[in-house]
């Protein structure tokens, strides 16, 4: 029986739906962060945490069902890694020690259309666990069985990815580096920026920021121009952040003007770059005109805190912060 797998993350950006099956999607976001990540996008759309051995916390999840049917969504935590500077995770309920940490109140949910559900995941880290970051996901996964209409057996699988470091002491710093921006031709001749970053810190990054030109041809200006996400980059690895551009934007000169940011860690730099012809240009070493990195906020209360929106649209939701 033919069968059609779609799986999505939540983004930093918020919820995540699956749009797989024409017959209804579902959906699935975080409602809690912790109080010490407050101002850190990233924690309000993963669970993002430090730990010290020992330690329990538990963070509420919504699961919500856009269809026309009551859908039976099936909660199950798995294992997840850094590959090739992408995070991955495998299909299916496969595990880790991390997985093994996980386990949620509700093993199933039956969302009726339109609804939402509240899900409790848990999280139980053995004294004995050692130091260091691990990976993994909350999957919320339906099946839709085949019908006339449609012959394929569709699976939607949504989730939320978990970064949590293990050890005694504060938070690990997290820091990256702007080291180059190289202008170039996409394969279908867009002007695009590969921007080399260098994860100095002690904490996996996700990558997000766009690029402004200005000082252009006859004065032009434009922009900016939105850095494409998935780079996820381990402490000390480096790679390119790729900006691409209108396709009618001018060769240049112009002044870029680059902000990335990770999590509460936000660097922006500013170069003059000439795109070439065909092919890849020099690279060029920016000017390092670095912002401030955001102090972290702790303290046990409760308080809203507001979350960017799905993928590039920006929609407003909210979360509590949780001790």
């Amino acid at each position: 029986m033919p069968t059609l797998l779609a799986a999505l993350f939540s983004s930093a950006a918020g919820a995540s739906p699956s749009t797989a099956d024409p017959r209804g999607t579902i959906g699935i976001r975080l409602l809690e962060a912790p109080v010490s990540h407050r101002n850190d996008p990233r924690a309000l759309s993963y669970i993002v945490d430090h730990l010290r051995p020992g330690t329990t916390i538990q963070r509420k999840l919504e699961v919500s069902n856009t269809s026309r049917r009551t859908q039976r969504i099936r909660l199950y935590p798995a294992g997840a890694d850094i590959v090739r500077n992408t995070f991955s995770a495998p299909p299916g309920q496969v595990r880790n020690e991390l997985a093994s940490w996980i386990s949620l109140d509700r093993p199933s949910i039956d969302v009726a259309p339109g609804g939402k559900e509240v899900a409790q995941v848990k999280i139980t880290v053995p004294p004995a666990a050692s130091r260091g970051e691990r990976y993994g996901v909350v999957w919320a996964e339906s099946m839709a069985e085949p019908d006339a209409t449609n012959p394929v057996r569709v699976i939607n699988r949504v989730g939320i990815r978990v970064y949590l470091d293990i050890g005694n002491g504060g938070d690990p710093p997290s820091d990256f580096r702007i080291e180059n921006l190289t202008p170039k031709r996409g394969t279908d001749g867009s002007p695009q920026v590969a921007v080399l970053v260098r994860n100095t810190g002690e904490r996996t990054l996700d990558m997000s920021g766009t690029l402004s030109l200005s000082d252009g041809p006859s004065g032009l200006q434009t922009g900016p121009f939105p850095a494409d996400l998935g780079v996820t980059l381990l402490p000390g690895a480096a790679a390119p952040v790729i900006v691409t551009l209108d396709p009618q934007v001018p060769a240049g000169p112009w002044k870029a003007r680059l902000t990335l940011m990770s999590g509460m860690v936000k660097r922006a730099v500013t170069a003059t770059i000439t795109f070439p012809a065909t092919g890849t240009g020099p690279p060029v070493t920016p000017d390092q005109d670095y912002l401030p990195m955001a102090g972290l906020i702790a303290g046990l209360v409760v308080l809203p805190a507001t979350a960017l929106g799905f993928m590039v649209r920006r929609r407003r939701r909210s979360a509590s912060l949780v001790s």
